[in-house]
């Protein structure tokens, strides 16, 4: 399998070559969870591939509950779709803990600690409250508990580990925390076993072809935990070679040819960071062993190949996007480029304000 195949199999799992699905709760769920700590960046990531969405909706889904942001998988946020909070907090937050065992130790915490804190959240979070971590911070020093900076960090990553909180509304611009508990309806829960089938399953639908390398380091999962759950695939799960080495893909029948589109993916984007080695996305336009210059984070992808990055500059009355591409642009680029600042003014309801580029 040539890069170019690889790169196309993995714009139609990760629902960019179109998409059957309609909303954003649904999208997360397909992808499992979706990196988001750069929160606006993510929202576009779902809108991205639902243009029938807009900004305000995906937020409205957010503050109602319907998805949720927290820290899983890797210690760093991500979205989550309700239903698949707990099962996959099992599988993956004792590694993070692991991780995160050092930072505790700086920070002078330990589980006396922690237990203090916990009870003092859910005395402060219980029927139904939601607070931003300021509000929390002011209600620990009430009792005695100094919680500022990176120690605060810690105190409500581990509350999110063990399950008891998550993201509630938004006040204004500012994040709140809520109890799970009270935040999402009960659901069908699933022991280790069944939460690493599953954790495995949605990976490769919507991200293969993919090797268990890359698998171990978007899960967080160990390389012993990953060829477990390839294995609980059974035959389901077919393993080929390709540019790079091996890889694992679900139904090779579902290629099509990428369209002549750009994608401005936002920062941490699945489609970039959903795998360790990205030889088969810098193929078109470079070799693999020279990487381009990456003058801005985000990336611009055309064929499902990256050929330029970019980013975005927030102003009252309208968004001022700025490019760098590998090459200049030719007549169908050009018009691509157009379609793509089309869709992002759509999705914020703003003026995108750009710089021109000539054809070639």
């Amino acid at each position: 399998m040539t890069s170019n195949e690889i790169a196309g199999y993995r714009m139609v799992n990760q629902q960019l070559a179109g998409t059957q699905i309609q909303s954003a709760p649904e999208m997360v769920k397909w992808f499992g969870a979706v990196q988001g700590q750069e929160y606006e960046q993510t929202k576009w990531g779902l809108g991205l591939r639902l243009p029938n969405l807009k900004e305000s909706q995906i937020e409205n889904e957010l503050n109602d509950g319907k998805i949720l942001r927290t820290h899983l998988l890797r210690p760093t946020w991500h979205f989550v779709h309700p239903e698949d909070i707990r099962w996959l907090l099992k599988i993956t937050a004792p590694g993070i803990q692991r991780i995160n065992a050092f930072m505790y130790r700086q920070t002078e915490l330990d589980e006396k600690i922690f237990n203090r804190c916990n009870d003092i959240l859910i005395a402060l979070l219980q029927g139904g409250n939601q607070h931003t971590r300021n509000e929390i911070n002011e209600e620990f020093k009430k009792h005695n508990i100094i919680a500022a900076g990176p120690r605060l960090s810690c105190i409500m990553m581990n509350a999110e580990l063990e399950g008891i909180i998550c993201s509630g509304a938004r006040k204004g611009n500012q994040f709140t925390y809520a109890l799970i508990d009270e935040r999402i309806n009960p659901a069908k829960q699933l022991n280790t076993e069944e939460a690493l089938a599953e954790i495995t399953r949605r990976y490769f639908m919507s991200r293969s072809p993919a090797s268990a390398t890359d698998f171990s380091i978007w899960s967080g999962l160990t390389m012993k935990e990953c060829r477990r759950g390839i294995e609980m695939q059974g035959k389901s799960l077919q393993k080929i070679n390709g540019e790079g080495g091996s890889y694992f893909a679900f139904d090779l029948n579902s290629l099509a040819k990428p369209a002549e589109e750009i994608f401005l993916l936002p920062t941490y984007d699945e489609y970039i960071m959903g795998y360790k080695n990205r030889d088969a996305i810098f193929s078109l336009e470079n070799s693999p062993k020279v990487r381009p210059d990456l003058k801005f984070i985000s990336m611009i992808i055309y064929m499902g190949q990256v050929i330029g990055t970019w980013k975005r500059v927030l102003k009252i009355k309208e968004v001022d996007l700025r490019y760098s591409f590998f090459k200049q642009l030719n007549t169908k680029k050009l018009i691509a480029l157009k379609k793509a600042i089309i869709r992002f003014e759509e999705f914020y309801g703003m003026r995108v304000a750009v710089t021109d580029f000539k054809a070639i």
